[in-house]
Order: structure tokens, then C-alpha cells, then sequence
């Protein structure tokens, strides 16, 4: 409202909300880049445990060993996923507002006669199923960008996976490839005014993951670990919650296949 009464347009107050909501969450973005930069640049050491214990029976050794060299190096896998979900209240919230907000009706913004409404930029008489009678600009911009980002994503798990981890993610990878091409038969005929805030949304986290990652310096973050290894590793207190379970579990097997061995 207090843009709107500014007399702006309404493409360009969803360009500055959407800036004011890459501002608020600037911060759980960068904290979640972090913990996956840390883990990248952790990747050699959790490699050579992976060579020290190939075998499938020895995966629960593999398991503690790994996670007690996080916790040593001051690293949680957990890390990279919790200040992400401080954002789904604000991506839900914009969801649920750009198509039922009654401002953006009639106002056209660039090529878009109607905000509310798809932008058409060609259109045919035959309806085809799944995609109408219509391309709109927006959302193939959206989904373009959609791609992007994916790539983006991905690129940055592989560097922080071991090979098994990276062949297990195949699946999952080929599904954010698909979903950008999902998104397009899905908001084809949704409003202009959400793809073009999904688009700027999305362009934003893009250019958020560049900023970021040309700002860390991975030889600086591996001696910052380093100097936490250093002092975590003859404090058995800095064993984190999951490597104290996994190493219960692994002392339990233990000594129930010591108990069948002298049966």
C-alpha cells in the first residue's frame, strides 16, 4: 500500500518487494551457502574416510567417522538446511498474495495489458492440451530462469557429494531438471503478475548464489576449519547429536555380533 500510494508502477513495486524479501532473507541464504562451501571444501577428508571403509557392512563406521570429523571441523550437514525453511512463510505468503491481490488488475506493466492475467505474447485458435492457446513471456522467463538456478543448485551439491552420495542424486537432479518444464504447463495461464514476481524471485537467488560464491575463498574457509579442528579435536564434548547416536548404534552392533560370535 505504502508504495502503491508512491504512484509506481505496480511492475515496479513487485520488483522492490521482491528486493525487500531478498534483503530479509539474505542472511539464512548466506548461512546455508556456507555450511554447503564448508562442506565442499571438506569433501577430500570425507573421500578418504569413504576409501578407508568401501565395504557396505562397514557403512555405519563410515557413517561416525564422517560425522565426528564435521563436528571436529565445527560443520553441520543439518546446517544448510534449516535457514531455508525460515523462508517458506515469505514464499507461501507471496504465493497466496500476487494472484489474489486486487491492485494488480488492469494495470499493465512492459508487454502485460493486465497483471492479473497471463501475457500472451502469441496465441492461436486451437486449444492444445496442457498448454491452451497461448506462450506467455513471463512464465517462459520464469521457467528459464528456474533452469538456471537448478543448474546452479546442482552444481553446488556435487562439489559438496562423495561418489555414492552423487549417484544415489541422480534421480533427484533429473527431477529439478524436469520441474522447470512442469512449471511452464503449470503457470502458463496463471497471472503475469506472479510468473514476473517468480522470475525477479528466482533471478535474484541466482545472482544471491554468484555474489556468495565469489566472495568465499575456499583456501581461507578450509583454514578457519581447520583452526576449529584444532581445538575440537581432543574435546569429545564437540561430538555432535547425530555422530553420539551413530556411535551408540555402532557400539551396540558391536557388541551384539560379539555376543553371537561366542554363541
Amino acid at each position: 500500500d505504502f508504495l502503491t500510494k508512491l504512484g509506481l508502477p505496480m511492475g515496479v513495486v513487485l520488483l522492490l518487494i521482491t528486493l525487500l524479501i531478498r534483503v530479509i532473507v539474505y542472511v539464512p541464504t548466506r548461512k546455508s551457502f556456507l555450511s554447503s562451501a564448508k562442506m565442499r571444501v571438506l569433501k577430500p577428508k570425507v573421500d578418504a574416510i569413504a576409501a578407508k571403509y568401501p565395504k557396505q557392512e562397514d557403512a555405519m563406521k563410515r557413517q561416525q567417522e564422517t560425522m565426528s570429523l564435521y563436528s571436529q571441523y565445527g560443520v553441520s550437514p543439518m546446517g544448510g538446511c534449516l535457514p531455508m525453511l525460515i523462508q517458506m512463510p515469505v514464499l507461501v505468503a507471496m504465493f497466496n498474495f500476487v494472484p489474489n491481490a486486487i491492485e494488480l488488475r488492469q494495470k499493465s506493466f512492459l508487454w502485460a495489458d493486465d497483471l492479473s492475467t497471463y501475457d500472451s505474447i502469441i496465441s492461436w485458435n486451437t486449444n492444445i492440451w496442457g498448454l491452451g492457446n497461448h506462450l506467455s513471456l513471463f512464465c517462459l522467463l520464469f521457467c528459464a530462469t528456474n533452469l538456471l538456478y537448478s543448474i546452479m543448485t546442482m552444481k553446488q551439491q556435487r562439489e559438496t557429494m562423495s561418489g555414492e552420495q552423487a549417484q544415489q542424486m541422480k534421480m533427484m537432479q533429473w527431477m529439478m531438471m524436469l520441474m522447470p518444464v512442469m512449471f511452464f504447463f503449470i503457470f502458463n495461464d496463471y497471472g503475469s503478475g506472479l510468473n514476473y514476481y517468480y522470475f525477479i524471485s528466482l533471478l535474484g537467488s541466482a545472482v544471491t548464489m554468484w555474489f556468495l560464491k565469489w566472495r568465499t575463498d575456499d583456501a581461507k574457509l578450509l583454514a578457519k576449519l581447520e583452526e576449529n579442528y584444532r581445538r575440537n579435536k581432543d574435546n569429545p564434548k564437540k561430538m555432535s547429536g547425530i555422530a553420539a547416536r551413530l556411535k551408540a548404534m555402532q557400539e551396540m552392533q558391536e557388541k551384539q555380533q560379539n555376543m553371537r560370535n561366542r554363541k
